[in-house]
């Protein structure tokens, strides 16, 4: 019969497998970056919350923070360095010197909150349980932070869906009124733009061939 250690070591390397092809997924994406020099409409927004999530769960893995827990810092030990390379593609083929900046400034923000955290948390707390609950908590947000990020993508296309629907329906909704109005123009024989008449001094000539009032 399987121990439970031996167990837990089993599901810890299988999750790690499977944390290894979700952080390696984006990997065609960047390819296509690197073929075609540019990032054109892909965000770093997700890779950097994966980031900056990947980080502090390689902080919580530490064994001054969690002992026993090198299935953790291993993973999102190479999961950092992964996202690294990302956003350093990322930066290079970004065209846009602002985006490029504000990549870099959220970079610094995260490397500089990640140092204090882990000084605060080596000086301030004495026992590795106070070490584990803080950086835990902090594992947790960072966690759903990362799994929401995709809405810096979703929410501004779909607003724009919504745009594009409002729109289609005030389509259907006037096409029909709309078409009968153009008909009884039309029947009633009155000028458009066709029919508009061109006068040059003593000469005048009529611009196209739509009836006005009945007479051709």
């Amino acid at each position: 019969m399987v121990s439970a250690d031996t167990a837990r070591t089993i599901l810890g390397v299988l999750g790690n497998i499977i944390s290894l092809c979700v952080f390696l997924s984006p990997v065609p994406t960047f390819v296509q970056i690197w073929k075609k020099k540019a990032v054109e409409q892909y965000s770093p927004v997700p890779y950097l919350a994966t980031l900056v999530n990947c980080m502090m769960w390689a902080l919580y893995g530490l064994p001054i923070v969690h002992p026993n827990s090198l299935l953790v810092l291993t993973i999102n030990g190479a999961g950092t360095g992964i996202e690294i390379v990302y956003i350093i593609i990322f930066l290079i083929y970004t065209a846009e010197r602002q985006k490029r900046l504000r990549v870099l400034i959220v970079l610094l923000i995260e490397a500089t909150f990640i140092t204090v955290l882990t000084v605060l948390v080596l000086t301030v707390s004495g026992s590795f349980k106070e070490r584990s609950m803080i950086v835990g908590i902090m594992c947790i947000m960072f966690n759903i932070m990362m799994y929401a990020s995709p809405l810096a993508v979703m929410v501004p296309n779909g607003i724009g869906t919504l745009f594009g629907l409002a729109q289609l329906i005030l389509y259907a909704l006037f096409y029909k009124s709309t078409k009968r109005q153009i008909a009884e123009r039309k029947s009633k024989g009155e000028v458009d733009l066709s029919g508009v008449m061109v006068v040059d001094g003593e000469d005048s000539r009529k611009v196209g061939s739509a009836p006005q009032n009945g007479r051709p």
